[in-house]
């Protein structure tokens, strides 16, 4: 199967791993790529060290093409991203922030990159500051898709952009993948799907509830992390938004946090209180809904915990490999086509 994104990262699939923090880990990111994909390494949780070990380490278990990502919003991520482009990764995915400068230093050295978007005018930027393409991401999708719908977001973004888009949001089989093609997509990002495979590091008690659950059994609020974000209905999770902001569990988060990035606590501080009190408050929000995230991701509690999750979930009924997921939904897309074919002829 050819798309402009096989040609563009050659690869073999046109899919995607999405880059999910404590789940897009170097052995995810290597079995996606070394099963026709793109692998998608998440750098949020990492520090500039932490990064540069984790792309050796991805090098170690692949010599396919891969990807990282930076999500410019976070603290440290323009450092991440800075080593990403030392380490002359193949493909860099940002998102929540400006990227040109990403784009220009990429390019300089083969690299391609692409800006994750909910919408038509930040697809035209990014497309106006030279990045490769935009993964689109759809009110179904996990954490933060927006207002519209995949089935009307990406073809809202074919008919405008000249790059290609992937489709993320709603795909988890062979009729999704199909189904983003034929409306202007090049490829989908998966990560739902991915994220209950033999392969991902996520908690077996919360793989087991991705499995139990249905499609209507998401919450999606501003009142978890601070922008529309779609999560797995829990008690847990219910309770969190009911609650909303709590800044003194984000004073103690956000401590956390800048041990984990080996960060001075102060100098975290003062940067965050310099950028404004709207941003300030959006930054004690993923304080708060990292540590719930990594807690639901690394040690399945389901007390403390809240993971992201699309409404596709309630599509999956199983645990393959990960390269079981590619090789059957490659051949699944194949007989769509040909039904189609024949419904179209």
């Amino acid at each position: 199967m050819k798309t402009r994104i096989t040609e563009l990262f050659g690869i073999e699939h046109p899919i995607v791993l999405s880059g999910m923090s404590w789940i897009s880990v170097p052995r995810m990111v290597a079995a996606v790529s070394n099963a026709g994909g793109l692998g998608i390494l998440a750098t949020g949780p990492l520090d500039a060290q932490r990064t540069r070990q984790a792309i050796r380490e991805i090098r170690t278990l692949t010599d396919k093409p891969f990807g990282a990502n930076a999500t410019l919003l976070f603290p440290g991520a323009a450092e991440n991203a800075k080593v990403l482009l030392e380490e002359k990764v193949p493909v860099i995915n940002f998102a929540l922030g400006k990227g040109d400068w990403i784009v220009k230093a990429a390019h300089e050295y083969g690299g391609k990159v692409i800006a994750t978007v909910v919408n038509a005018r930040h697809a035209k930027r990014a497309q106006d500051y030279g990045a490769d393409g935009v993964i689109a991401t759809g009110h179904e999708a996990a954490a933060h898709g927006e207002e519209v719908t995949t089935f009307v977001l990406i073809p809202s973004l074919a008919d405008v952009l000249e790059i290609p888009v992937i489709a993320a949001g709603g795909i988890a089989d062979g009729r999704g993948l199909a189904a983003a093609l034929a409306l202007g997509a090049e490829g989908v990002a998966m990560g739902s799907r991915f994220m209950t495979t033999k392969e991902s590091p996520l908690h077996a008690s919360f793989k087991k509830l991705s499995l139990e659950k249905g499609v209507t059994d998401t919450l999606y609020s501003p009142r978890f992390d601070g922008i529309y974000c779609r999560v797995m209905k829990t008690d847990t999770a219910a309770r969190a938004i009911r609650r909303g902001l709590d800044l003194t569990a984000a004073f103690f988060n956000s401590r956390e946090i800048a041990s984990q990035l080996h960060m001075p606590y102060l100098k975290l501080c003062v940067g965050v209180l310099a950028s404004g009190w709207k941003n300030t408050r959006q930054l004690a929000y993923m304080a708060n809904g990292f540590k719930a995230i990594r807690v639901a991701t690394e040690e399945g509690d389901q007390e403390r915990g809240v993971l992201p999750v699309g409404q596709v979930m309630g599509l999956l009924h199983d645990e393959p490999t990960v390269a079981e997921v590619i090789t059957r939904i490659v051949a699944e897309a194949g007989r769509v086509r040909e039904k189609m074919a024949g419904q179209l002829a």
